[in-house]
């Protein structure tokens, strides 16, 4: 697929090319870190736990200022207090036990998705915007199985940890995919 270069929009897509590899490693090396944790939810897989939506939080401001030559910020505002609401709800939510973790993070999965999808579809003329509208779909969809696991005899963690990778994989294939525009081509 060709892109045109527009002005803003190059500076935009390199802007967003960086976040997105820089969202990509934060992911992989949250989870790496996080899932060996997943079994038992304790102070430290709290506080991990806060902290995956507390950097959702800064690359949606990142994002704000790298995008406000091509587009509205009103979702990506929408995104910093959803997220921002996610991780003191999973403040809370960690001295209840893992139920009330899952259906905060699946509830805040929901949301976040329907972000995404909304601002990846806003974006497509950028190009590089498939992996973040089918990523924002399937976390919609995972944060109702993380709602409906919360219901489980026996809930646990681990998937919940393990959506930070497909995450991080769409992040991936979006940043590389946004190197044509970035380079205004």
């Amino acid at each position: 697929m060709t892109t045109v270069a527009v002005p803003g929009i190059s500076t935009t897509a390199a802007a967003l090319r960086r976040l997105y590899f820089g969202r990509f490693a934060f992911a992989i090396v949250w989870a790496a870190v996080t899932f060996p944790l997943a079994k038992h939810l304790n102070p430290l897989t709290a506080t991990l736990l806060v902290l995956y939506p507390l950097f959702d939080v800064a690359a949606a401001i990142v994002d704000v200022r790298a995008s406000r030559a091509t587009g509205s910020p009103t979702l990506l505002y929408v995104n910093v207090a959803i997220s921002l609401l996610a991780a003191v709800g999973l403040g809370i939510a960690g001295t209840s036990g893992v139920p009330a973790v899952l259906r905060v993070w699946g509830a805040w999965a929901v949301v976040a998705g329907l972000v995404q999808l909304i601002v990846g579809v806003t974006r497509r003329k950028m190009g590089g915007q498939w992996p973040m509208i089918i990523s924002g779909g399937l976390s919609v969809l995972a944060g109702g199985s993380f709602i409906a696991a919360a219901s489980a005899d026996n809930p646990a963690l681990t998937n919940a940890i393990g959506y930070a990778i497909p995450g991080a994989i769409f992040f991936l294939i979006a940043a590389i995919r946004l190197g044509r525009t970035a380079k205004g081509n």
